[in-house]
């Protein structure tokens, strides 16, 4: 997938930072706002809520990719472009044999030992951290910036660095040497979110972001 190549910044709408309600418009000023890829994350939320969420969210975001968190069940029902597992998820093969067409399946990696892992599962890209502290993952000790040049030079597919990262300290994050970053409570909390995605896009362009070598979905 080419907009998974180019992609800089992710965003998530997270159900437990807002509404349902609220989430189209928030997809819209993600979107004014320049974010290449958007996920659609519910704890605790019931499949047919995500389902027909997603639905909606899908006709709003023609260009794009709309991933879904964790249910391989919604990408049966709604035409989204991919599917995100944590480490205590289906295995990428499980999710792939579920939905019967191509798709980008993604992972959580916490380690530079499970990134290499999820590579060679078959992942498509990786999300890699916490790098910061993180209220959507308590549970995990942040891994910091130290590791993120380790990981780029041990794994070929995209990687997102994500926890914990926010405008003002997306430039430490950079100079660490990341390439791709994911952006939850900073962008969903934002005054102004067209503006505060506007502003990260910005220095994650300045980076000069050579795309990775991209897995096709099976």
């Amino acid at each position: 997938m080419r907009a998974l190549a180019d992609a800089l910044l992710y965003a998530i709408i997270d159900l437990g930072y807002v509404s349902a309600e609220n989430a189209p418009g928030i997809l819209e000023k993600l979107i004014a706002g320049g974010i290449d890829i958007v996920q659609l994350r519910g704890k605790d939320r019931s499949l047919d809520e995500l389902s027909a969420l997603a639905e909606r969210l899908l006709a709003m975001s023609p260009k794009i990719p709309l991933i879904a968190n964790d249910y391989a069940e919604i990408a049966q029902r709604v035409q989204v472009q991919g599917v995100h597992v944590g480490q205590n998820d289906d295995s990428i093969e499980k999710v792939r044999a579920q939905i019967k067409r191509p798709i980008v399946v993604g992972k959580s990696t916490h380690s530079i030992e499970q990134a290499v892992a999820a590579e060679r599962e078959g992942a498509n890209y990786i999300g890699f951290g916490p790098i910061f502290s993180t209220p959507t993952k308590p549970d995990y000790t942040p891994i910091g910036l130290e590791q993120i040049r380790e990981v780029y030079k041990r794994v070929s597919i995209p990687i997102f660095c994500i926890g914990g990262i926010k405008s003002e300290n997306l430039a430490q994050v950079i100079a660490a040497g990341a390439k791709r970053v994911v952006i939850v409570s900073g962008l969903l909390q934002a005054t102004d979110i067209g503006e505060y995605a506007r502003v990260c896009k910005k220095l994650l362009r300045r980076n000069d972001v050579i795309p990775s070598e991209v897995e096709e979905p099976r």
